[in-house]
């Protein structure tokens, strides 16, 4: 599956798994690891960015806990009008951007985010764009989070053992994170196995 596919796949993305789908399902134990994550390591005027930040129920969960400097990315437009239905004062008072992960990176400075993270979201970057990682460590002051699944679930055998299928256009890419940011400089502090996903933070050092 070619790049463009994959973006599309997100871009336009309605029914399962789309922004009203997560709006509706709100903050869950991975909302909560985030931020007991965050909260371990930063004070709450922390800068935090959601690479896939999509309605905004992550960062809504921050928001309630007393973070007040929130940031995220999505490609799908609509993401952002369901933020303003559902947390609207979060779509108020964040600053996000619409558009793929590798369009915009390159555009924030160096330590330009005090902390950043994903949820199941890197996961579905194409091989083409594994670049992405050294940039997103590069905007990365302090701590890093990520909480992707990184091996198939319970007992199905994948064909490929780096690849599986949401449903026919969504791909999701098997990779090791503390490998891809252990080799970037980053050192791994914590991780945390749940039932689909795995929590990794990371921090960065001098």
């Amino acid at each position: 599956m070619n790049i463009d596919t994959v973006r599309d796949a997100w871009t336009d993305r309605a029914g399962e798994y789309s922004p009203t789908y997560y709006a509706h399902r709100g903050p869950n134990e991975t909302s909560e690891r985030i931020r007991e994550a965050l909260t371990a390591h930063l004070d709450r005027e922390a800068a935090v960015l959601e690479l896939g930040c999509g309605s905004g129920r992550h960062l809504g969960h921050l928001a309630a806990h007393g973070f007040d400097d929130l940031s995220g990315v999505d490609i799908n437009g609509d993401a952002f009008d369901v933020m303003r239905e559902a947390y609207p004062d979060l779509a108020a008072d964040g600053t996000f951007y619409c558009g793929a992960i590798e369009n915009l990176v390159g555009e924030f400075g160096d330590g330009a985010f005090d902390a950043v993270y994903s949820v199941e979201t890197l996961q579905h970057l194409h091989p083409d764009v594994d670049w992405v990682f050294e940039e997103i460590a590069r905007i990365t002051d302090e701590v890093l989070v990520t909480a992707e699944i990184e091996e198939p679930a319970g007992e199905t055998e994948a064909t490929d053992p780096d690849v599986n299928y949401v449903d026919d256009e969504t791909p999701l890419y098997y990779r090791d994170w503390g490998d891809v940011f252990t080799s970037l400089g980053l050192v791994e502090v914590d991780a945390v196995r749940g039932d689909r996903d795995t929590a990794r933070t990371f921090r960065v050092t001098d």
